[in-house]
């Protein structure tokens, strides 16, 4: 399923200090991170998909890579520079990280389907990745996207737009050589 309307984000520029090497570069199970990334959204129904790349430089298929040279100030800069590279088309982005790699395409489905114009996926009561924005909040997100925070905390200084989603999946990040022997299957 296609939604011209909404495009997808893949935050993924991070260099993966914790871990020793990019999170975007990781495999699991012969795939890298930031391919899983792009299928689910491009899976999910977002059209067409942004990869935010930084620390790594990498061919992604599928998808439109946008480099963010500011990559070592954190997370809010890439979302920035995403949010400034998604076309004008775009009524809304589905916001996703890449050391995510067990969130499902149902999820972003999910976050469409809502029709909120700001959705945050709920796993078990606890909001978690990914987000969905409407494009009349995206200057917003921006100015408040400082540091190595993302959309949060937009999310909190607006608690009455934020509609929460159940999704199926597992949020389970990758920061640690541990996470990624924990998640690897065996």
């Amino acid at each position: 399923m296609r939604n011209d309307g909404v495009a997808g984000l893949l935050l993924a520029a991070g260099a993966g200090t914790r871990l020793g090497t990019p999170k975007a570069t990781l495999e699991l199970d012969g795939e890298r991170l930031v391919d899983r990334g792009v299928r689910m959204l491009e899976e999910g129904g977002c059209h067409p998909v942004v990869v935010v790349l930084g620390a790594a430089t990498l061919q992604v298929r599928g998808a439109i890579t946008v480099r963010n040279p500011d990559w070592r100030s954190g997370m809010g800069s890439s979302l920035r520079v995403g949010l400034a590279a998604l076309p004008p088309q775009a009524q809304a982005v589905v916001i996703a990280l890449v050391d995510q790699p067990f969130v499902e395409a149902e999820a972003v489905r999910l976050l469409i389907a809502s029709g909120a114009s700001v959705a945050v996926a709920s796993y078990g009561g606890q909001p978690r990745n990914p987000v969905l924005i409407a494009r009349e909040h995206f200057e917003a997100v921006a100015e408040q996207a400082v540091g190595d925070v993302g959309a949060r905390p937009f999310l909190r200084a607006y608690p009455e737009l934020v509609t929460e989603v159940p999704v199926p999946g597992d949020p389970a990040d990758i920061d640690t050589p541990d996470d990624l022997r924990r998640l690897q299957p065996h």
